[in-house]
């Protein structure tokens, strides 16, 4: 029995022990970063909240030009923490006040008492101060939002010529690397909001336009801000909310979901918005009926509110692209693109690829020195064929030919583009959609009929693992055998019979296209020298492709090896192991991995993604793309370092023993 309870308490020990080792390596996490961004050749300070951030050193941010300092790490105390700060703050308030009685007796400061010195009574009062500082932090008792219990002040200079745009933030602690949050890097004045600005009065008057407005929002707040504009301004007032903090696991709807309202002099609303057609965050394009002073003002939808409510407001008349047609051309081919929107130079640009096979990349007009946003742009190698507007009737289906991409518009709400083929019985076709990847409001329903009007398949929504920051899918996609020869029709139309000069597509029909991404999870990798971590590699199958998948990391850097490196054939994930140098890097190590397959006697190569597995609203699961794939090899302050020449007497015992073992 003894022995039966010698082995419990050993078994209960090792478990404690891993518990504890578990819970002493949890991966840093930042879960917001304030303000999110800065104008070039300034320097700020950065708010920054999370969790396991303890022994913070480091800041790392993609891209050249940004100069990063941790400045503080404040952690919440817990109660055994806060009665010794307690006893200890009233052990210097005695001495103070035995020093201060001291002097009121002209005691010698030379004297044998313990009364501290003048000079001491200053350092004391320092110690004082910061003990009180300590206790007052409001998360020592408010545990609600344990992700964002931890927080810490940076220090950001940005040079003059930093480049303009999105870069990923990281923090290195003690057990590692951090997730990325995004801070953008702009070209425009910032201003940060100072509380108290509820209402019209409370709030100051912001002088410079264009500019970038800072704020956070918390429970119930509502933030106002005070702006002069000129009769017949075409204003432009963007928020970046979501943008910043793509998913909350906690709340429902699973981001903040902001509102922007502008009010004239005497209160009257004069515009609104809640969002941008399908995307969460607001867009406000009002033109300024007279000369005199606004309000413009900010909340959540629904008055909830966090830390983490993080937004970015651009403000003026910036120029601001609505859509554009078509929305995308053919590799090596210049395509002339239509512009519409507001404070445009143009209404037309011309738009060359620069790769050289299929892709989405970014159209973008600049005024001056200002940029507008950027929409997608797809590029692809099938023919490139233009919409006929009379083929709405079914007579008067728009011939094609195979394989082809078709540019077209649903103008009108209740719109209906048919387009026939002549088809041939056993023969694979697809027929895809692209509108909603590609910035349209569309959402459309594709319809396959054969030639005597019999409707084969129909889609309304595909879902594309691909686009993590997508929760709509409301693209179409049709993968069918043809069942005779024959005359086959396609018909496309917005699923609310809605439309409009926006609401275009892309329409590739073809054979199956085999074909695959790769999405690499996480963005951030931790581990200790020597060792290998697990990652996990999912493949994003295309058009029935089934076959394995060899992974690889291109240009390895020395120590870096995977393990393991294949995706099973017809499996849509799989668990790698990335081995990783012997001693510790003083930096994070930029990688790159890449996937192989043989298809129709090709090799095809695909870069793979960095991504993170983000839960939205405490169900749904989104892959959201990192810039960056960055590893840290950290020895722990608390690990042991190993031996590296460990006594020869030693390898042959342990060479011996396994001897006898085997």
């Amino acid at each position: 029995m003894r022995r039966f309870r010698c082995q419990q308490l050993v078994c209960i020990t090792a478990i404690l022990i891993a518990v504890s080792v578990v819970r002493s390596q949890r991966t840093p996490y930042i879960g917001y970063v304030y303000p999110a961004g800065g104008q070039q050749g300034t320097t700020l300070e950065l708010a920054i909240a999370g969790q396991y951030l303890d022994g913070i050193n480091a800041v790392d941010i993609s891209g050249s030009g940004v100069e990063a300092s941790v400045v503080e790490h404040i952690k919440p105390l817990n109660g055994k923490e806060i009665n010794l700060l307690r006893d200890q703050l009233k052990e210097l308030q005695k001495m103070m006040a035995d020093s201060k009685q001291a002097d009121s007796k002209n005691l010698s400061q030379d004297s044998e008492t313990d009364t501290p010195s003048k000079i001491d009574r200053e350092a004391i009062q320092k110690e004082i101060t910061d003990i009180r500082g300590k206790l007052a932090n409001p998360k020592n008792r408010n545990r609600d939002n344990r992700q964002l219990s931890e927080d810490v002040v940076l220090r950001i200079k940005l040079a003059p010529d930093a480049e303009p745009g999105t870069r990923e933030l990281r923090l290195k602690a003690s057990f590692g690397l951090s997730n990325p949050l995004l801070f953008y890097v702009g070209k425009l004045p910032e201003f940060s909001e100072k509380e108290p600005n509820e209402t019209t009065k409370e709030t100051e008057m912001i002088s410079a336009s264009p500019v970038v407005i800072n704020g956070q929002i918390l429970p119930g707040d509502v933030d106002c801000f005070r702006l002069r504009f000129n009769k017949g301004m075409r204003l432009v007032v963007k928020a970046s909310a979501r943008e910043l903090i793509p998913y909350l696991a906690d709340a429902v709807p699973g981001w903040f979901q902001a509102t922007l309202a502008i009010y004239d002099a005497d209160g009257q609303e004069l515009a609104y918005a809640d969002d941008y057609r399908y995307q969460p965050d607001p867009v406000l394009l009002c033109e300024i009926p007279k000369d005199g002073e606004y309000v413009l003002e900010i909340k959540d939808a629904i008055y909830r509110g966090r830390e983490d409510f993080v937004y970015r407001i651009t403000l003026g008349e910036m120029p601001f692209i609505t859509s554009i047609f078509p929305l995308g051309g053919r590799v090596g081919t210049s395509t002339t693109v239509e512009v519409q929107g507001w404070n445009l130079p143009a209404n037309t640009l011309t738009f060359t690829p620069t790769k050289q096979e299929p892709d989405i990349q970014s159209v973008v007009l600049r005024k001056g020195a200002l940029e507008s946003n950027r929409l997608p742009f797809a590029v692809d190698t099938f023919p490139e064929c233009l919409e006929q507007k009379s083929n709405q009737k079914e007579e008067r289906a728009q011939k094609i030919t195979l394989p082809v991409t078709l540019n077209g518009r649903i103008d009108s709400p209740g719109d209906k583009d048919r387009f026939c083929f002549e088809g041939k019985e056993g023969q694979e076709i697809v027929a895809e959609v692209y509108a909603r990847r590609l910035a349209s409001p569309l959402d459309s329903i594709l319809t396959l009929t054969d030639s005597n009007g019999k409707e084969l398949l129909v889609n309304d929504d595909h879902e594309d693992k691909g686009t993590g920051l997508l929760t709509h899918h409301a693209d179409s996609l049709l993968q069918v055998k043809l069942p005779a020869d024959g005359i086959y029709t396609l018909c496309l139309r917005d699923s609310q019979y809605k439309g409009g000069s926006a609401y275009a597509y892309r329409l590739r029909v073809s054979s199956p296209r085999p074909d695959f991404d790769l999405r690499i999870v996480p963005s951030s990798i931790n581990a200790r020298p020597g060792t290998s971590v697990p990652i996990t590699v999912y493949a994003l199958r295309k058009d029935g492709f089934s076959d394995a998948i060899n992974v690889m990391i291109k240009d390895a850097p020395n120590g870096f090896q995977l393990t393991n490196g294949r995706i099973p054939a017809s499996q849509e994930q799989a668990i790698l192991r990335l081995k990783v140098p012997r001693t510790p890097t003083k930096e994070p190590i930029c990688l790159s991995l890449e996937g192989q397959a043989k298809i129709q006697d090709k090799t095809i190569v695909r870069s793979a993604v960095p991504a993170d597995d983000r839960m939205q609203a405490f169900i749904y699961r989104h892959l959201v793309p990192a810039q960056e794939l960055k590893v840290a090899v950290i020895r722990p302050a608390n690990a042991r370092a190993p031996a590296q020449n460990p006594p020869a007497k030693n390898t042959k015992l342990t060479t011996a023993t396994q001897t006898k073992s085997k």
